[in-house]
């Protein structure tokens, strides 16, 4: 089978962009890793979103963006998986090239979400969990995820505090990252002082709402010589695998299990031939606290009640022994949904090349986590240093 590697990546900084539209976003994340791969033409583009034809009334989003983006008459398609969008995409891409289908693949994730008011925006979240099931009753996709932490804090005896960790974490490393959209440090008494959106989840528990977008190139190393890519700018697709668990909270075998993620990370770490134990980082999925401290278990990190533990322990820092969130993850970065696992992968890939601003030493092994949903809908993927 052919290898795949990243060759090129480029961003938006994440925040509230008034004066600029989606197709602004998304063309400038991608030209701008077209640049960094030293590409003019793309065989193909994926396009990760979650939810543009509620937030701006436009879908159709791979010609959109191939049409302003001068990419001629590509073939050109938008993946929908909830938050995952951008990890799904990413994957399909590389997919893509090692079909043999497809030589040089674009991927870019991007969602334009600040336009909506706020309470529309909070529905337009909700269609990521069960409409019958859940949305009709009331439950807020905010409000699934409080259910979710008051059972693990009640579980394990943990506290609000112990879960306030993860946020603290994120914020100490967004505040490196000239592209996130909270750029400054924060303590346990910022988050335990901010309001309750839905007991016992606050304000500092969640990420923001907020606009942006990212894209990668994808290729062979075959092709990446072919065209002139130094090697020091290839990063290697080792692993990758996603599944599903079931899209509402009422019929899932175990609440505290993202079984979704535990399965999809066993494959991923088949497929590039590692264990959790060679992962020298860890981009997970912390759209709220809790979600990180699930993720870390499912992954195989901290056994299963045990991941708020590693952030009490202190051992998810860059200096760490499994160092999560190094540009600020969800919570500080921003979490524009459906180009959230973009923005992992240009994050991994600029960790691995050396040219990350909040460096990781020596890493060599990167893993991203995007979450769709409550954990209904999750990838997993490994990179490496070539």
């Amino acid at each position: 089978m052919r290898k795949a590697v990243i060759i090129g990546a480029g961003m938006t900084p994440v925040g509230e962009h008034w004066k600029l539209s989606l197709r602004d976003l998304a063309v400038e994340a991608l030209l701008n890793a077209m640049e960094d791969a030293g590409v003019d033409k793309v065989d193909s583009l994926y396009v990760g979103n979650m939810v543009s034809g509620s937030f701006v009334e436009q879908e159709n989003l791979g010609a959109l963006i191939a049409d302003w983006a001068g990419l001629g008459n590509i073939p050109a398609v938008k993946i929908e998986a909830a938050c995952a969008s951008g990890g799904a995409a990413v994957q399909e891409g590389v997919k893509a090239v090692l079909s043999g289908l497809e030589d040089v693949v674009a991927v870019v994730g991007v969602e334009k979400m600040t336009d909506a008011w706020p309470s529309d925006a909070t529905r337009y979240l909700a269609y990521a969990a069960d409409a019958e099931w859940e949305l009709f009753h009331g439950a807020s996709f905010v409000a699934l995820n409080a259910l979710i932490m008051r059972h693990y804090m009640k579980t394990y005896g943990y506290t609000e505090e112990d879960l306030a960790l993860f946020a603290v974490n994120a914020h100490a490393n967004g505040a490196k990252n000239p592209y996130a959209m909270f750029k400054k440090p924060i303590k346990v008494e910022t988050v335990l002082k901010s309001p309750y959106i839905a007991d016992p989840l606050k304000l500092f528990d969640a990420s923001p709402v907020c606009d942006g977008a990212a894209a990668v190139i994808i290729t062979t190393p075959e092709k990446a010589k072919e065209l002139g890519v130094p090697k020091e700018k290839w990063v290697e697709v080792a692993g990758m695998a996603r599944a599903i668990d079931t899209i509402n909270l009422a019929n899932r075998e175990d609440l505290l299990t993202l079984k979704a993620a535990k399965i999809a990370a066993e494959k991923a770490y088949k497929m590039a031939g590692v264990e959790p134990k060679d992962i020298d980082f860890f981009e997970v999925h912390d759209a709220f606290t809790i979600m990180a401290a699930l993720s870390l278990e499912a992954l195989g990190v901290a056994k299963k009640g045990e991941g708020a533990k590693l952030a009490r322990e202190e051992q998810i820092a860059i200096d760490g022994d499994y160092p999560i969130q190094t540009m600020g993850g969800l919570k500080a970065r921003g979490h524009p949904v459906g180009a959230t696992g973009v923005y992992q992968t240009v994050e991994a890939v600029l960790q691995l090349r050396g040219e990350a601003p909040n460096q990781v030493p020596d890493a060599e092994v990167g893993l991203t986590q995007n979450i769709g949903g409550t954990g209904s809908n999750i990838t997993v993927s490994i990179f490496r240093r070539v």
